[in-house]
């Protein structure tokens, strides 16, 4: 698909094949984004389809000045989940569920039950990130978790890049005392060499 990323991203919503590619590329970050912040499988595959679906409807407002397509892609997962936890009762989450579970096959839950699993590994520290701050922790889940640089976490989250290496050092900071420096430093840190750039 030629032309440039913006137009690219734009096609998503009108053009079935660039949507296509588009989805093809993207959904293994998609799925591990929703499956880190979500422990029901069949839920984490109706929030991704959902995600994807937010995408198309959004394509035609991407600025690549906000951030690269999965940066701004994360964005759009952020904001259907936040929909998703403000919006449902208990009653729409069930009979979600319930819908989900006749879509999937029984190697779809099992793929997305393992990779939930292999998320679990990180409760210790998800425990103590809860008592970050909603900005703190969503620019170290962004940045040290989803592997973006830190100008692409400031971009799906709509704030400067100064404002997003603050508040990552603020939440590193805090992690490592509440954990102990190994752990926090292996957890936490790690090679972010755009952050060192930006």
């Amino acid at each position: 698909m030629s032309g440039s990323t913006s137009d690219r991203v734009r096609l998503i919503g009108t053009d079935p094949e660039a949507f296509e590619a588009f989805y093809r590329r993207h959904v293994d970050a998609v799925e591990r984004f929703v499956v880190r912040r979500v422990t029901d499988p069949h839920r984490a595959a109706d929030l991704t389809a959902e995600v994807f679906l937010a995408a198309i409807e959004s394509a035609d407002g991407y600025q690549p000045s906000r951030g690269t397509p999965v940066a701004w892609l994360y964005g759009v997962a952020r904001n259907v989940l936040a929909a998703d936890r403000r919006r449902h009762g208990r009653e729409l989450d069930a009979a979600r569920r319930f819908a989900g579970r006749r879509l999937l096959d029984h190697d779809d839950v099992t793929r997305l039950e393992e990779r939930i699993d292999a998320e679990a590994q990180a409760g210790r520290l998800y425990l103590a990130m809860d008592r970050l701050s909603d900005g703190e922790r969503a620019v170290l889940e962004l940045v040290s978790m989803d592997g973006l640089s830190v100008q692409d976490a400031a971009g799906a989250l709509g704030i400067r890049p100064v404002t997003a290496r603050v508040r990552l050092h603020r939440a590193r900071r805090q992690l490592q005392a509440q954990l102990n420096p190994f752990t926090a430093e292996s957890a936490v840190s790690g090679p972010h060499p755009t952050e060192a750039s930006s």
